[in-house]
């Protein structure tokens, strides 16, 4: 029986995805770094603003930070209730989230790798996809509050398996991301409209999520609307990479399009999205994308 649900980080996504929580459960605790946000999210929302003492005390402890090392830095100051479950949503690392589950399972805590994709449209329409690792049972038990804010929810394998769908997925987005930028500054080299030509591949077998939204809503228009930093793509790709690495793979484009991501990322501004990315083939070609 589920009575007290918990949320830890209250970032882009954290914040839109615990709003959704009163809306099923009474007892909603939020705890965040900055405390004011969460004072903040209470007044909003119906939720609790909490010390992180009674926070990791919820039945199921939800999670959301920048890192897998800011996960285990926060467990290393706390003492979790037997017989709870922490749900990390955190795009995080899959050996650390073994290495996690396994320290906690020591305590009677289950522990689940349950990152989320949708950007923060689909935080604030409940609509997330949620890729999980971890122990079926635990996955079950848990799955009526994810629901709360995801709409496909899978597990996807064990401790672990979340992080890594999560990796290699993000890691597609960026190969796209690189492949169409060099597409279109093609085209555009060439006289082409780009809008016009936009739909019409959008019509045809080259589409994809970035033609399809990225392009025209963040690129084209040069609107580059803040909701997943690039900095954040950087690092899950290099997560993929490492993946690529730990199974003793060949994977040239994933390795190619992360050192692009990166390169891009470390040359941009502060609180770039990851769309602007595009700017780095721009500063190569002297062609806007627009």
């Amino acid at each position: 029986m589920i009575q007290t649900v918990a949320f830890i980080g209250l970032g882009a996504m954290g914040y839109r995805m615990a709003s959704h929580l009163p809306k099923h459960f009474e007892h909603v605790w939020v705890w965040n770094r900055n405390f004011d946000k969460a004072k903040q999210h209470a007044e909003a929302y119906g939720t609790q603003a909490v010390e992180l003492a009674q926070a990791v005390q919820a039945d199921v402890v939800f999670s959301c930070l920048p890192t897998s090392q800011d996960i285990e830095d926060l467990l290393a100051q706390v003492e979790l209730k037997a017989g709870s479950i922490w749900v990390d949503c955190t795009s995080g690392v899959p050996s650390s989230a073994k290495k996690v589950a396994e320290q906690l399972k020591q305590h009677g805590v289950d522990f689940l790798d349950a990152p989320v994709s949708g950007q923060t449209i689909g935080a604030d329409n409940a609509t997330l996809t949620v890729m999980i690792g971890g122990d079926k049972a635990a996955f079950e038990r848990a799955l009526p509050v994810i629901q709360a804010f995801g709409k496909l929810i899978k597990h996807v394998g064990e401790s672990g398996a979340g992080f890594a769908v999560k990796a290699v997925n993000n890691m597609l987005l960026a190969v796209n991301l690189c492949a169409v930028a060099e597409g279109f500054t093609t085209l555009k080299a060439h006289g082409v409209n780009l809008n016009e030509a936009l739909d019409c591949i959008n019509a045809s077998s080259g589409k994809s999520g970035v033609t399809e939204t990225v392009l025209p809503q963040r690129i084209l228009n040069r609107s580059f609307p803040l909701t997943f930093a690039l900095p954040l793509l950087a690092k899950d790709t290099g997560i993929a990479v490492d993946l690529v690495r730990e199974a003793k793979l060949s994977a040239p484009v994933i390795g190619l399009a992360q050192s692009l991501i990166q390169t891009a990322s470390d040359l941009s501004e502060a609180d770039s999205d990851f769309s602007s990315a595009v700017k780095l083939y721009e500063s190569w070609s002297k062609i806007t994308l627009e």
